[in-house]
């Protein structure tokens, strides 16, 4: 394993200002150095899920208010396949 200590000519940091030559890591001036922040992906992610929760959670309060009005009034029809799909799905998954 080789560790390369000086990188310009055998110049450390110090010999670099000495002998005039910017040292390594400092070629941006003052002025065009800013501060940056990135976020991960996964982090975004989760701030546009929660930025997006209370419309999810509107939108579900929405649906379940109609299927109340609906089984209220005698007109909510449930899709007799899905249910029984659901129903021995649960059995299977409760006798394992």
């Amino acid at each position: 394993m080789t560790i390369k200590i000086y990188g310009n000519n055998g110049l450390g940091p110090i010999q670099q200002i000495k002998h005039g030559k910017k040292a390594q890591g400092s070629s941006q001036t003052e002025s065009q150095s800013t501060d940056r922040v990135q976020f991960s992906s996964v982090i975004n992610e989760t701030l546009r899920a929660r930025e997006a929760a209370p419309t999810q959670e509107s939108r579900r309060s929405e649906k379940l208010q109609s299927l109340k009005e609906q089984i209220a009034e005698g007109s909510y029809k449930p899709d007799a396949n899905k249910v029984a799909a659901s129903l021995l799905k649960f059995l299977a998954e409760s006798q394992s």
